[in-house]
């Protein structure tokens, strides 16, 4: 794998749900995909080109593999245009229930992971002149739904206040960071989580599409946060 003139995307979380569809989504797009995983393994969807696929050993909760990564990305491919943070974990408990051992990994990996990411890539991004950060929110990082679902949200608030941080941070560099916010999502994680059908629930592909779309717009098409819900919610 040589240096290459395609835009290079890592995706972390991609080995399965919003991770996995949206790598799919880029590589079909024409993209070169990075993709981050705990357990690196070729998609069947890449094997007729797996020179546009890059595999890569990613732990959210260990910051040298965040810049290990982007580093090895640039050794490798020269250039990163867009990063995608997918990976993320859910706990149901009440801040009042949950440990302090227990909130600090929700933290880690849903709010450090993605800012660990988005700093390592920062100066290839700023250098494409059009770089973007997608950053995967919740719809639990606008309101909290249920007791349960308490400290899962001050996670996922801290993702959407982290967009806009970085949204402010790069946008003079023509970096735009966005939160994409969806509600109940068809993923192993989340199935396991609500019981509910997953055919109610909204589907990874079409949150790729939005990601694609996202990602593709013009600098002068800035979009900060992008909410998507399966069912009538009272303001989502």
């Amino acid at each position: 794998m040589g240096l290459t003139t395609e835009r290079v995307a890592l995706i972390s979380g991609a080995a399965r749900g919003i991770g996995a569809a949206t790598a799919k989504a880029l590589f079909d797009a024409g993209w070169t995909v990075s993709l981050g995983m705990r357990r690196p393994r070729m998609p069947d969807w890449a094997k007729d080109a797996p020179e546009r696929v890059h595999l890569y050993t990613y732990e959210a909760t260990d910051p040298a593999t965040a810049t290990g990564w982007a580093q090895e990305v640039m050794e490798r491919l020269g250039r990163i245009d867009a990063v995608v943070a997918s990976a993320g974990i859910s706990l149901r408990k009440t801040p009042v229930e949950i440990t302090d051992a227990e909130m600090a990994q929700l933290l880690e990996v849903n709010v450090q992971g993605p800012r660990r990411l988005a700093a390592a890539c920062w100066e290839p991004l700023a250098a494409s002149g059009r770089g973007r950060v997608v950053l995967l929110a919740s719809l639990s990082g606008k309101r909290v739904k249920s007791p349960g679902a308490g400290s899962y949200a001050v996670s996922k608030f801290a993702v959407v206040g982290l967009a806009h941080a970085l949204r402010q941070a790069g946008y003079d560099r023509g970096i735009r960071a966005v939160a994409v916010c969806p509600g109940f999502v068809a993923t192993d994680m989340a199935t396991a989580v609500e019981g509910r059908d997953p055919a109610t629930m909204t589907q990874p592909e079409d949150l790729a599409r939005v990601i694609h779309m996202l990602i593709d717009l013009p600098n002068e098409a800035s979009v900060a946060e992008f909410h998507v819900n399966c069912q009538l919610g009272e303001t989502h």
